[in-house]
């Protein structure tokens, strides 16, 4: 019974990982003004045309 205990509190923090890294990239993305937003989109679009 132990076992799944630990499998249990080992899947409950590997969520809780998952989250922590899913809300850091949202800052992260969210934190873009919306002059870099645009930059980076038509910087992307000039790759793509070039490859």
């Amino acid at each position: 019974m132990k076992l799944w205990k630990v499998l249990g509190v080992a899947g409950l923090v590997g969520v809780a990982a998952t989250g922590v890294v899913i809300a850091r990239g949202e800052r992260k993305r969210r934190a873009y003004t919306p002059e870099e937003v645009r930059d980076r989109l038509k910087a992307r679009v000039r790759e793509a045309a070039n490859a």
